[in-house]
């Protein structure tokens, strides 16, 4: 029995080591199409970069050394951060209008938008360092600029007061460094980092000066969302007009005493208390005390158009006038009916323009340019489609 056993032994090893050998080809081969499957579906490509770059007017010297790879890091990091780059695009068509009217009332450059997009991507945190809003400002530096920061009330979210404060921010330093890049830089190393750092080097451009890591890469991050922001397309972000977060249409309402709940404050608007905190996010607890009768303004919605299908909402009319009131309100007193506006889709015609589409319906350009997030630069084209509100009471 055992002279048999011995006899088979050599013929079953041999067919096991045939086995194992099939078996190692199949996963070999098997690996092999599904490493070509990979490397056939998924590629990852160096990003495009501009010839020529500038910054509030100002050129980036693209030719220099380390110049067009700073910017490619920065291009690189938003580019495939595909989710948070796509988010700030979206919402920068919100912010963005607001902004630059800000800026330009106060003879800052319209790029100075972009360091907004840069430091928060238009989401309300708080840094570890405590800065906050949109412009990610520090509280003391919110408190020596006005704004109002407690338990209650943190006016570094509220748009336009933080925007206020950033721009009296950036003509203090551009009355300093008389270079609005050496400005963007001073934003995040503050002035008298970036004065030393020009005293010590002796080079007065930014892009000469050798900085903390942070700040060297803080004016390229401006850049390149600046670049990406305006070819979106170009980077492989395809977005729809209607894909865009809208401005929300609001009324504002002004209050000079105290609100002990907000919840049925905003329900005495005819909205609610989501809406409200949307729309009011310096109102940061659940009440408005105001000892001292101070004066704020709340913004509410205008329609409750944008939060619903639009449908029966919209009146497809472009022949339609009608004066629109600003709706603002002073709410010391008990209010018993807000605005009620109907949205009106205007579509444009040959030769028409935004001045007389907004004769047409008495209202102003600046209102059309807000309402549809429009630049100062825009144009209309034949069969764009233009919105406007219509109060009703």
């Amino acid at each position: 029995m055992f002279k048999k056993i011995k006899n088979i032994l050599p013929g079953a090893f041999l067919f096991i080591l045939l086995a194992l050998m099939v078996e190692f080809l199949n996963f070999s081969t098997s690996g092999i199409t599904q490493n070509n499957s990979f490397n056939e579906n998924y590629k990852v490509l160096p990003v495009p970069l501009p010839d020529t770059m500038n910054f509030a007017g100002e050129q980036v010297p693209m030719n220099h050394l380390g110049i067009r790879e700073n910017l490619e890091q920065e291009m690189l990091v938003n580019i495939y951060w595909q989710s948070q780059t796509m988010l700030a695009l979206k919402r920068a068509n919100r912010y963005f209008p607001e902004i630059e009217k800000i800026l330009k009332k106060n003879g800052i450059p319209s790029d100075f938008k972009y360091l907004a997009m840069a430091e928060s991507g238009f989401t309300y945190k708080a840094s570890p360092a405590g800065a906050a809003g949109f412009w990610q400002i520090l509280k003391s530096t919110a408190l020596a600029s006005g704004l109002e920061v407690g338990k209650d009330i943190d006016e570094r979210y509220n748009l336009e007061k933080s925007t206020e404060a950033a721009c009296t921010y950036f003509k203090q330093a551009y009355s300093e460094f008389h270079n609005w890049t050496l400005v963007a830089a001073s934003y995040n190393m503050g002035m008298g980092g970036v004065a030393k750092a020009i005293e010590f080097q002796k080079q007065g451009n930014y892009y000469d000066l050798g900085l903390n890591t942070e700040t060297s890469r803080y004016v390229f991050r401006i850049l390149a969302l600046k670049e990406i922001q305006s070819n979106p397309e170009k980077f492989g972000f395809y977005i729809k007009s209607s894909e865009l977060y809208p401005l929300i249409p609001t009324m504002q309402v002004t209050v000079d005493s105290s609100i002990d709940n907000l919840a049925d404050f905003a329900i005495s608007m005819h909205a609610n208390y989501r809406i409200l905190k949307i729309l009011n996010p310096w109102l940061i607890s659940t009440s408005l005390p105001n000892p001292d009768k101070e004066k704020y303004t709340i913004f509410l919605p205008k329609t409750d158009a944008v939060f619903i299908d639009l449908g029966e909402n919209i009146i497809y009319n472009d022949t339609t006038g009608g004066k629109i009131s600003q709706c603002i309100m002073d709410t010391s007193a008990k209010v018993q009916s807000v605005c009620t506006p109907k949205t009106i889709v205007h579509f444009v015609k040959k030769d028409e323009t935004i001045e007389t589409i907004a004769k047409k319906y008495n209202v102003s350009t600046e209102q059309i340019r807000s309402w549809n997030s429009l630049s100062d630069t825009s144009s209309l084209k034949p069969n764009d489609e233009i919105i406007l509100f219509k109060d009703t009471k």
